[in-house]
């Protein structure tokens, strides 16, 4: 076999991300030893948990100087040494940021193709997911309700917000820009947008929220978190899934004010969570997102970034807050 390339943290970021941080090395073909699975790697997800690694250990170990960049990807078995898998066989696991890696067979996932294969990473991938867990098992929307949801525009928020809507309520989305505003109302067809570069977040989910706010899908944290705890309506519920204002920088803010006076005189419910804890709704989760997106009722949004080698800007532009639905990088050929 030729060699295989990988993508390796040359330095870890004291501040903002950058591609120096990073450098591409060309290694000989991995091997398949005992009970591993040998797979081209076929797409590359991008998730603003990348930069979250590099700061510490969280769900996963802590990423180091040296090491490869650490990510989640589809690829296409080439050797099996596990009884589960044969060659050709699609599987989902922590591969890293490399063309072709070597999983245990028990860290791999069997999944089943899909028409494109990109959608098992968007549509039925793990944002999509961690949306559908987040906002019905916590969120709970229901008709009538007013659902915000901050970074809407990206790959979870995104689907957060059209589950929400989907389930009757009314649903303001905050992103970046009049692009992404823009999209998240003609588009996904929800209610309202905030700008939160150009618009006074206080005063625009006044404007937007009226009568207050009965569910918060918060993505960001920091002064989004805390305006919408300002205007929570009693008996609340929000939903926290990432921080990723938090996430590019060497100099966090402090959390937002109003914790937890405002959790107690509201009576809130504030909870966060991450996808694997409810593996109950995995299956349901599949079985209603197909049904949403051929109702039209769910569109998917990806955003594709041409080759390994890009991964680093691509990540770099994701933290900027450049994509629009689920960034990813496509390593391999699908066919």
């Amino acid at each position: 076999m030729s060699d295989a390339t990988e993508i390796r943290i040359r330095e870890l970021p004291k501040d903002k991300l950058s591609a120096d941080h990073f450098e591409l090395a060309t290694v000989a073909m991995p091997e398949a030893g005992p009970e591993h699975i040998l797979c081209e790697t076929l797409y590359l997800s991008l998730d603003p948990a990348n930069r979250a690694w590099m700061q510490g250990a969280t769900y996963r170990s802590a990423i180091e100087g040296g090491q490869v960049m650490a990510g989640y990807t589809l690829g296409r078995v080439l050797e099996s040494n596990h009884p589960n898998f044969e060659p050709g066989d699609l599987v989902e696991g922590d591969g890293g940021w490399r063309s072709h890696f070597v999983l245990k067979g028990k860290h791999a996932s069997p999944v089943a193709p899909r028409d494109p294969l990109s959608h098992i990473l968007s549509a039925y991938g793990i944002t999509s997911k961690t949306a559908y867990a987040g906002m019905l098992a916590i969120g709970k929307p229901k008709a009538g309700d007013t659902v915000v949801v901050s970074a809407a525009a990206g790959a979870t928020g995104s689907v957060a917000a059209q589950i929400a809507k989907a389930s009757g309520a009314r649903v303001v989305g905050i992103a970046g820009g009049e692009r992404k505003c823009a999209w998240l109302t003609d588009t996904l067809g929800l209610d309202a947008a905030i700008d939160y570069r150009g618009d006074n977040l206080f005063e625009a989910m006044k404007r937007t929220c009226p009568d207050g706010i009965d569910v918060y899908f918060d993505n960001v944290g920091g002064s989004t978190l805390e305006a919408a705890l300002f205007r929570m309506n009693r008996l609340g519920r929000i939903v926290c899934c990432g921080v990723v204002s938090q996430y590019d920088t060497g100099n966090p803010s402090p959390g937002p004010r109003g914790v937890p006076g405002l959790l107690v005189t509201k009576s809130l419910h504030m909870q966060g969570f991450l996808v694997m804890d409810y593996p109950e709704l995995m299956d349901k989760a599949d079985d209603d997102l197909a049904s949403w997106i051929k109702s039209g009722q769910l569109k998917v949004a990806e955003d594709i970034v041409e080759g390994l080698a890009n991964a680093p800007q691509g990540l770099v532009g994701l933290l900027a807050g450049e994509n629009i639905g689920k960034r990813m990088v496509r390593v391999g050929t699908e066919k």
